[in-house]
Parts: structure tokens; C-alpha cells; sequence
């Protein structure tokens, strides 16, 4: 017997005074006993909005709070890609650093210094998901509306980089080509063109005339490698990343920073906190965004549980020192760091460890890494609470976390990274 679907609470018009924004970037109300998250308003707004539980729809701004701004796109609003254009920059940058002291006191760890936001420009974003839908009058492509399955058919971009902006109209001709009725479009803006995965798409591998029209369009929207849910479709050649000047072939669906600018930022604070560390390992490595850089001036052991991804930083490092470049051989191993982390024996000897987990953190790494004695730790992450949690993990276990540098790679979003430095003793 089905289960019937628990009623919507009924929808009540409230006029409310904006206190805070939370942590998905909605304004909160206080109001009948319970919060309300609001999205597009700000700290200091008082509004009409209509409530269903803890959800609310702005209807009408009463008073408007002096730390808003007339937001740039002109999607925003209905695009769900982007959460914060509506407040101003020094509000915003304050927001983002104290979504980490929040999360580092809750675990508390109140007492550790936060630096300034590390800020990267809008209109770099090298990697997006689109979504895709066949409709009467043709091809929609572009972000979900606020909590909605509809599609804000993109015109305009502030968060894109340009060079993948220029190429919408041809990721519509190849989405039009493909002729299933919804899937998702991945795309990467790689050095050499674009690399897609198409993801969710009821459709059969297309095959004679159908593969030749989907070749021509693809290589018209200067695509280098077309997947279909991670199996390679088309390669018209390697796509290729560059890590601090190592060229990298990323399997299908592989993680990349955002940016290119982001990951400078965040390559440069490892490096940075790293020193002059030797021996160092990897955690959680991907394709070697911070493996490939440190291995120019140090001895690299990198682990992930992606074994393309392991494979790529491999044949990157050797590609590398084929060519002439000045990088140390990088031992690189296929493992689950959540069922196998490394043990306090295998991580003896080295000078310094990185790990930079999926949002979920890291607790059993951080675990064996709280009982080693690896003199130094950079940690890197995503979500500020996972790393608080695995941070106090690491302090229990004698290290001092000397400071947190929270960086913006995703512009005008509520998500923010961070790079930690610990040391023990």
C-alpha cells in the first residue's frame, strides 16, 4: 500500500524583520515560534513574505536592509546558481569568514585565528553542471530556478568564465543534437577545448548518421572529449589541466577546483604552510591539483580512492619529467581512505600531510593522523563543519591548529573553503 505524501503546511502571509543569514545563504525570520529561512533578503530587511513551515517566499520588501545592493545578473532571482549577489562586498566577505569561526567554535575551537576572506573574481568558473530539457519550441539549457525542477534558460553569466560563456550556443546545438528529452551537461573548460559528461540521459548510444551528426556539432562547440555517464563517447583529443605547469588528462566526471584562480589561491596557501617539508603525502589527492605542485621541490606519496584520478596524476608526474620538467617522482596508490585510512606506521616519516576530503570530511584519516607524529598537517576543505569536527580530532590529539584562511572559489554562492595549518606540539 503507497504511502501517502505528508500535506504541504498551509501557506500564511507574515511580516517579518530579517535577522541573519544562514549557512545555505537564505535570510532567517523569527516568527511564530520557529525559524523561517527566506531566500533574497538580508540582515536589517523587514518584509512581507509568504510561509510554509519553515520555508518562506518573499513577496515585498517594506524596508530594506543597508547592507543591500541591486544584485548585477539578470537571472538572479529566479537562477538558483547564485544566492548573494543582493548584499554588498564588505557584508559578504564578513558572512563568509564567520561561517568558519562559527563552525570552528561550535567545535570548539573558538580561540583560532580566522585571516581575512581570500577573494577570486566572478567570471572564472572553469567547471559547471547545466541542466538540460526538450521542449515545443526547442532546447532549454542553463541553472534550476530556486527550488524547482524548472530551467533558467541562460543568457547571461556573472559566475562563468568567458571562454565557456562564448560556447552556450554551441553546448545547445549539441544538446539538441542528442535528442533524449533531460539529462544534466557537464562541462570543463580544459587548456585544449571543452570536456563534457553527460549525465541522466535515457538514450541509447547513438551510432551512423546519428554518432556523425553529434561528431560535427561537437567539434563546431570546439568539445575535445564527449562522455555519456562517464564512458567516452567521442575523443578528439586528451582534454588537458594544467597543475603549476603539469598537464593532466582528468578521467571522465573527475573532480577539479572551480577555478583556475581558486586553486592558485588555495595552491599557494599549502604551499605555503607546508614550508619546506620534504617528505610529504597527499590524502585525498584527485588528479594532483597540490600532489604535482609540491612534488617540484619535494618527494610525494598520493592516495585517493579514484583509481582514473590516481592514474592521471601518475602519467602526468611521468609525462612531466619525460619532458624535461623539474618535478620528483610521485608514488601514487588507488585506495579508500574512508574504509583504509593510512595507519600511524605508514604515515611515519613523513615531514608534513595534506588531506582535502569530500564535504563528509575525513574523522577515520583524522583519527590515525591525531595518533601519528607527522610534525606538520595542512588541511583542506570544502565545508567548514566537517572540518571542524575532524580539526578537534587532530587538537585531542596534541596538534596545535595554528590558523585558518577561509577562501571564495565560489562567488556569490554560501559555500566557502578553507585551508588549516596544524602542527603537533
Amino acid at each position: 500500500m503507497r504511502r501517502r505524501a505528508k500535506p504541504s503546511p498551509p501557506a500564511k502571509r507574515l511580516t517579518v524583520s530579517i535577522g541573519e543569514i544562514g549557512a545555505r545563504g537564505d535570510g532567517v525570520a523569527h516568527a511564530d515560534g520557529r525559524e523561517i529561512f527566506v531566500p533574497l533578503t538580508a540582515p536589517g530587511d523587514i518584509a512581507l513574505i509568504e510561509a510554509r513551515g519553515e520555508r518562506g517566499r518573499l513577496i515585498e520588501l517594506i524596508e530594506q536592509s543597508p547592507n543591500r545592493v541591486a544584485p548585477p545578473c539578470p537571472h538572479y532571482g529566479a537562477c538558483g546558481g547564485c544566492a548573494l549577489q543582493h548584499v554588498d562586498e564588505v557584508f559578504y566577505r564578513a558572512w563568509k569568514r564567520e561561517r568558519v569561526i562559527e563552525a570552528l567554535a561550535r567545535a570548539g575551537l573558538g580561540d583560532v585565528p580566522v585571516n581575512d576572506l581570500v577573494a577570486t573574481p566572478p567570471a572564472t568558473r572553469r567547471r559547471a553542471t547545466f541542466a538540460v530539457r526538450r521542449l515545443k519550441g526547442g532546447v532549454v539549457l542553463g541553472f534550476n530556478e530556486r527550488q524547482s525542477s524548472n530551467i533558467v534558460d541562460l543568457k547571461k553569466c556573472l559566475i562563468l568564465h568567458p571562454d565557456l560563456l562564448a560556447r552556450l550556443s554551441g553546448l545547445r546545438a549539441l544538446a539538441a543534437s542528442l535528442g533524449a528529452p533531460s539529462f544534466d551537461l557537464a562541462v570543463t573548460l580544459c587548456r585544449n577545448g571543452l570536456d563534457i559528461d553527460i549525465t541522466g540521459a535515457r538514450m541509447e548510444e547513438p551510432r551512423g548518421a546519428a554518432l556523425l551528426k553529434i561528431t560535427d556539432v561537437a567539434m563546431a562547440a570546439g568539445c575535445v572529449r564527449i562522455c555519456i555517464n562517464g564512458e567516452a563517447l567521442i575523443t578528439f583529443e586528451p582534454p588537458l589541466i594544467d597543475f603549476d605547469g603539469v598537464a593532466v588528462t582528468p578521467p571522465p566526471g573527475a573532480f577539479l577546483q572551480a577555478s583556475k584562480e581558486g586553486e592558485a589561491a588555495l595552491i599557494g596557501l599549502v604551499k605555503k604552510g607546508v614550508g619546506g617539508a620534504r617528505k610529504i603525502c597527499d590524502l585525498f589527492a584527485g588528479c594532483g591539483s597540490f600532489a604535482l605542485p609540491l612534488a617540484r621541490s619535494a618527494s610525494l606519496s598520493a592516495y585517493d580512492s579514484d583509481a582514473g584520478a590516481i592514474g592521471a596524476l601518475s602519467t602526468g608526474a611521468a609525462n612531466a619529467q619525460r619532458a624535461g620538467l623539474a618535478i620528483n617522482p610521485v608514488r601514487a596508490e588507488a585506495r579508500d581512505l574512508f574504509e583504509r585510512p593510512l595507519q600511524v606506521d605508514e604515515l611515519s616519516g613523513f615531514d608534513a600531510a595534506v588531506f582535502d576530503p569530500p564535504r563528509a570530511g575525513a574523522r577515520a584519516q583524522a583519527e590515525t593522523l591525531a595518533a601519528s607524529r607527522v610534525p606538520l598537517v595542512i588541511g583542506v576543505s570544502c565545508n567548514p563543519a566537517t572540518f571542524a569536527r575532524d580539526a578537534a580530532l587532530l587538537v585531542a590529539g596534541g596538534y596545535r591548529l595554528e590558523e585558518v584562511t577561509p577562501v571564495d572559489q565560489f562567488v556569490y554562492s554560501s559555500h566557502v573553503e578553507l585551508v588549516g595549518v596544524f602542527r603537533k606540539g
